[in-house]
């Protein structure tokens, strides 16, 4: 049976015998945040994400699917240290499977284990929750906006290609732990799971987008009639 407590209550969840999703704690990551978002973005991209890399190897981003994408990033990914999120599962002999009658899948014999997309989809919608990711959705219009799309991502990352990484979640953590509204110290934010943390941010982001809202409202700065999103009269996130 499914687990079904709440992701404020895991520190893993089961999604095949033999293969555990992990979610680390904020120590666990800043251990090498690159690293870990680096297997996240891997896991969870979409084809729009890597458009530039799939037109170096003639593919169309256009014409394939999330885990399509998947099959071809993942083997590789997880020759890399994935204990962070797999804990000592050994998936680095996956291979992909084309069977004559049936789906197209990764496979582990070490583990006798069969990723297909369903479970794909299991770990990426996972993963994107645990840290409150939207999933891409944007697609060009045309061929013309196609290519365009490309040049300037192609552009962007020529850009970027030198530039050191900069840290993302070392900067919300001091930026929370420094709001009145968060309650933990650097010592006790390190050992809440990175779901934990993410809701934490997510709704002190509401909270204070809720108090200038009703700034607004009480000096007369906003009209309420003029307020499409209703979702922002309340200091509760909205579900995701």
């Amino acid at each position: 049976m499914e687990n079904r407590k709440s992701l404020l209550k895991l520190s893993s969840v089961d999604i095949l015998p033999g293969l555990t999703l992990r979610i680390p704690t904020v120590d666990e990551i800043l251990e090498d945040e690159q690293h870990y978002y680096h297997l996240v973005s891997s896991l969870t991209a979409t084809p729009y994400q890597y458009m530039v890399q799939l037109d170096d190897y003639g593919i169309d981003f256009t014409q394939i699917d999330d885990f399509e994408l998947f099959m071809m990033l993942f083997p590789a990914v997880a020759r890399e240290d994935t204990r962070i999120l797999f804990g000592d599962a050994d998936l680095s002999d996956l291979i992909r499977r084309n069977p004559e009658n049936g789906a197209p899948s990764l496979y582990s014999s070490k583990n006798d284990l069969t990723i297909d997309e369903l479970v794909y989809n299991r770990i990426a919608d996972l993963i994107r929750k645990v840290n409150c990711l939207k999933r891409e959705t944007r697609k060009p219009g045309n061929e013309e906006a196609r290519k365009f799309r490309i040049d300037l991502e192609r552009k962007r990352q020529r850009r970027n290609a030198h530039k050191p990484y900069e840290p993302y979640l070392e900067k919300l953590v001091v930026a929370l732990v420094n709001r009145p509204e968060f309650k933990y110290n650097y010592e006790q934010t390190g050992q809440l799971t990175i779901y934990q943390f993410s809701q934490s941010f997510e709704q002190i982001k509401t909270s204070i987008n809720f108090d200038n809202m009703m700034t607004g409202v009480y000096t007369g700065t906003i009209d309420m009639s003029k307020v499409k999103d209703r979702s922002c009269l309340s200091w509760v996130p909205a579900s995701r």
